[in-house]
């Protein structure tokens, strides 16, 4: 449910399960974040979905029997957070739940113009996982942040781009190649320059 492609430097790891909206297991928020540590090696990274939502969030029969409190959101965002590579998360349709905080550790997110941002842990009585509101408000600031989880609102793909919560609208035909387009410079970069670069842009790695 889980696939990964490795081309020349470039790792694209792809949710497929577009059966069940992505919608993710403890099996496979294990394999995500076991490929995430495994990555310091790649020159990029890009993260996607199958269909047209890229994630549901958790599974909600695995949530209610204790996933949507473990710690495995914290070490998946926090391992792709601290890649020294650029990361992209290529939003393919809809993005909800605990699985924003995987978007939210990227550098860049890019999404189609018919997705919709939404994590209503209120409502489902959770809390967030403890980095994701902290990521939240640096991109979006503090009262956007409440406006998706306090007011628990539907955020459309044209608000997100204004909110700063992504980087740019790609119609689904050209999500892929815009990605691979923006992971270009990095993918031809000496690693070192690339981890500097990173760096001074305010990210910690390693």
């Amino acid at each position: 449910m889980i696939d990964l492609h490795r081309d020349d430097g470039l790792w694209t790891v792809t949710l497929n399960r577009p059966d069940k909206a992505n919608s993710l297991t403890a099996a496979m928020l294990d394999e995500l974040a076991g490929i995430a540590e495994e990555a310091t090696g790649a020159r990029a990274l890009i993260l996607t979905g199958a269909g047209r939502v890229f994630s549901a969030g958790a599974d909600l029969d695995e949530a209610r029997a204790g996933l949507a409190t473990s710690d495995v959101w914290e070490r998946l965002s926090g391992a792709i957070a601290r890649l020294p590579c650029l990361t992209i998360a290529a939003l393919n349709g809809t993005l909800a739940g605990g699985a924003m905080g995987m978007a939210l550790a990227c550098d860049l997110r890019i999404a189609v113009p018919d997705a919709r941002f939404f994590y209503p842990v209120m409502k489902l009585g959770f809390l967030p996982q403890p980095s994701d509101p902290i990521r939240l408000a640096a991109l979006v600031g503090p009262a956007r942040t409440r406006l998706i989880l306090m007011a628990g609102q539907r955020i459309t793909a044209q608000d997100a781009l204004q909110f700063g919560l992504v980087d740019r609208l790609v119609e689904p035909g050209a999500l892929l190649a815009t990605a691979r387009d923006l992971a270009a410079d990095s993918c031809a970069a000496a690693p070192d320059i690339a981890a500097g670069i990173a760096r001074l842009c305010g990210k910690a790695v390693g």
